[in-house]
């Protein structure tokens, strides 16, 4: 299949596509209303300049019309009842607040029905975020590769564990004819947007409106956002301890002899249900709990990438700053231009 940057202009302008954009009880405002307001950004700026022109329309839609109140607090009017609407060409489901109870299979049988209407008929079924929970109980994810906000990511897996998810990854396209789009963390729905109208509409469209709301494509991934938490609910006592003492001590000489000392364990057992228990080698445990240390510290201090390199427990800051890299995707210099307060924005 063609990429949207190859496709013609007689294809990117036809007849507007449907566009149906899911209300529900558990959405977030935020996303709802962003993703309405630039998918419709061409239709806005035709309005104030007098062409009439716009790749999309697009309508919320949900079990009923009139006002509904979000997970936020907020209402938003329902435009259209999915009762009514027999067709879509693209169907997408905002962001989800999942509470502290988790996400609840079954609790809307007549989207999900209506839903797998939809692509049976044609339609691209796209998530914002968390709506892939209420996407995946349509099962046409099972066996498809999709991604999620990584904050929910162990939940989805414990949840719909016939889908293969990517929470690292910013955008996923599966589907034999690329019809199941999922967006990853939060904003990542500003990718998904351009994404749609650069396959729809062309990439000079997508540029345009990418520039007129000051988008920004998220092409570093999101692994630089992630924030490392090792696995503790395994239940194996043993690991769960020195995983605490590790916490605290990760940069100290050769931390992985000293918790095989701690531990009264031989080595090869000690390492071999460290790796069952959370998932990683301990080594790469340790890896991972020095470069989310480094982290902070670019983020919050002047420190040189030295100077952290050292406080965190590696000699050699070539070595580091390659493992830095590998391990968000960016390098020490890039990573605290990112995640900084600038200078404009810090209390005087």
């Amino acid at each position: 299949m063609q990429s949207p940057s190859t496709r013609s202009t007689s294809q990117a302008r036809q007849a507007a596509r449907h566009v149906a954009l899911v209300a529900l009880p558990d959405a977030v405002v935020s996303t709802l209303a962003g993703i309405y307001d630039v998918m419709n950004a061409q239709a806005l700026m035709g309005e104030s300049n007098g062409v009439a022109r716009s790749p999309f329309r697009i309508e919320i839609v949900g079990e009923s019309v009139g006002p509904l109140q979000l997970a936020s607090g907020v209402p938003i009017h329902v435009q259209r009842s999915i009762d009514t609407l027999e067709a879509s060409d693209i169907v997408i489901v905002p962001s989800v607040l999942l509470r502290r109870s988790g996400w609840q299979k079954g609790r809307y049988p007549r989207l999900v029905d209506w839903i797998e209407r939809m692509h049976a008929g044609g339609a691209t079924l796209c998530s914002a975020c968390s709506g892939i929970f209420l996407l995946a109980e349509t099962g046409l994810f099972d066996g498809k590769d999709a991604t999620v906000h990584f904050g929910y990511a162990r939940e989805f897996a414990a949840t719909h564990p016939a889908v293969t998810i990517h929470p690292e990854r910013v955008l996923v396209i599966s589907g034999l004819q690329e019809e199941l789009v999922s967006s990853g963390a939060s904003t990542t729905w500003h990718d998904m947007v351009l994404y749609l109208i650069a396959r729809y509409a062309g990439a000079t469209d997508a540029q345009e409106v990418a520039r007129l709301y000051a988008l920004q494509w998220h092409q570093d991934g999101l692994a630089p956002y992630i924030s490392f938490e090792g696995k503790s609910d395994h239940g194996d006592a043993e690991i769960q301890g020195a995983q605490h003492w590790l916490s605290t001590h990760f940069s100290v000489a050769n931390p992985v002899e000293e918790m095989i000392k701690q531990s009264k364990l031989a080595e090869r057992t000690f390492k071999r249900r460290f790796t069952a228990a959370t998932g990683l080698a301990p080594i790469a445990y340790v890896q991972r709990l020095r470069i989310e240390d480094a982290k902070r510290r670019l983020e919050r201090t002047d420190a040189s990438v030295d100077d952290i390199s050292w406080r965190v427990g590696y000699e050699d800051p070539a070595f580091f700053r390659r493992l830095f890299k590998r391990t968000t995707g960016l390098a020490p210099g890039a990573y605290r231009k990112r995640f900084r307060i600038p200078e404009f924005a810090r209390p005087s």
